[in-house]
């Protein structure tokens, strides 16, 4: 199996169903109280890519895609439209979205990632599809120039510096990104005559751990 570096058609997983999905294991006490617990640090995203379809057109481009990745065996990128960007959904990415590290004088090499935030709780998580043009990267408030200053590995997330940034600055980051994921169903059915009427094939994806 191999990660393809395609992104499946923007305009149509716009429309798709979907979201992020976290596993706990729940155990009802007798006195019934609960303990759980669970056995996953970040959550895992499932969508399926049928809402989006509304043309024979889009459903042609789906087989191809779907061929092409020789069905569950090659995993892509999703643009998943409600969490795209390191920023809020109504402002522009800017360099000094997300903290994603703090230099110690010696390392180069630093994760993106997005930390999610509500009521004093927050989670982080790494980013490792990030739309390479739209990142923007930063030291302690300065904007840096990519391609000078720094490289950004579109594959695995990774920012490479030039010179490490000194020990205690803050780097920064601003970014659009994809999720990626296999097909989840080893066959796509579909009845044309369900499909013009309104029905639309069930075509399930699912996150894939890299």
């Amino acid at each position: 199996m191999a990660f393809h570096d395609i992104r499946f058609p923007p305009s149509l997983s716009f429309g798709a169903l979907g979201g992020p999905e976290r596993r706990t294991d729940i155990v009802t006490l007798s006195n019934g109280f609960e303990e759980r617990n669970t056995a996953w640090a970040q959550s895992r995203r499932r969508y399926d890519a049928g809402l989006g379809l509304r043309s024979m057109q889009d459903l042609e481009q789906v087989i191809a895609f779907f061929e092409a990745r020789q069905g569950q065996l090659h995993s892509f990128r999703w643009k998943d439209w409600a969490d795209f960007k390191s920023s809020a959904a109504d402002r522009d990415v800017q360099f000094d979205d997300q903290l994603v590290g703090i230099g110690d004088g010696v390392s180069r090499v630093f994760q993106l990632v997005k930390t999610y935030r509500s009521g004093g709780h927050s989670v982080t998580r790494a980013i490792t599809k990030p739309v390479a043009a739209t990142v923007q990267v930063g030291v302690q408030g300065d904007a840096l120039v990519a391609g000078q200053q720094y490289d950004v590995d579109a594959i695995t997330g990774m920012i490479e510096f030039d010179i490490p940034p000194a020990e205690g600055l803050d780097i920064t980051a601003g970014f659009e990104f994809d999720v990626p994921v296999r097909f989840d169903t080893p066959q796509i059915r579909i009845s044309l005559a369900s499909f013009n009427a309104g029905e639309v094939p069930d075509v399930p994806v699912i996150e894939v751990r890299q």
